[in-house]
């Protein structure tokens, strides 16, 4: 599960920085946030292709709608390759989402822990998603989800699933489509730090 992450602002890694500025450079729309705490619907940096297959930052919203009205955040991806809603995503629209840690909360009975989580010796961690094109009143937003997969030892106590974490030099595989996604999930970071945020 991953329901909140992290852009620290005050600690940019360089790659993160390059990515804010660039898209920063483009007409985005409003509302992008680019630091802070990040909560399902807010529009923020993802990096995926372009048409002409070029790895670039775009804007996205972090949720595919639902008729419930609660967006969709993450997708099983044990699973996602064949559902409906994803399947296409897994096939040929996937994105990357860069952040500096995400947050989990442990449960104690009614009691909470918050803990901030990211891969042992990392500037920037590199999220797995898909993304969809959606019509909101004539215009198209994009939006994403973020892919899960069952936690890493370490970390299990605090909660049984985490995102699909990609190690730097396999984002661009998980990007090209003509890489099979399930190999590129398996190469997926599971040396965990965390602390109490």
């Amino acid at each position: 599960m991953c329901g909140r992450y992290y852009i620290d602002e005050d600690d940019l890694s360089d790659e993160l920085s390059r990515i804010i500025d660039e898209l920063n450079r483009k007409k985005t729309p409003e509302g992008l946030k680019t630091s802070g705490e990040i909560f399902p619907s807010d529009i923020v940096p993802v990096l995926a292709n372009s048409r002409k297959q070029d790895v670039q930052p775009f804007a996205m919203r972090w949720g595919y709608a639902f008729p419930n009205g609660r967006p969709i955040i993450n997708a099983r991806s044990e699973t996602a390759a064949q559902k409906p809603m994803f399947k296409d995503g897994m096939r040929q629209r996937r994105c990357v989402i860069p952040a500096s840690h995400y947050f989990e909360w442990e449960r104690h009975g009614t009691a909470r822990t918050k803990y901030a989580i990211r891969p042992a010796h990392a500037d920037t961690l590199y999220l797995a998603g898909i993304y969809h094109l959606e019509n909101h009143d004539g215009v198209i937003v994009p939006a994403f989800t973020i892919l899960t997969r069952d936690a890493a030892p370490g970390i299990a106590f605090i909660h049984p699933r985490m995102p699909v974490l990609l190690p730097p030099d396999a984002t661009a595989d998980w990007l090209n489509p003509g890489y099979n996604a399930e190999e590129v999930i398996a190469a997926a970071l599971t040396d965990m730090e965390y602390q109490s945020a």
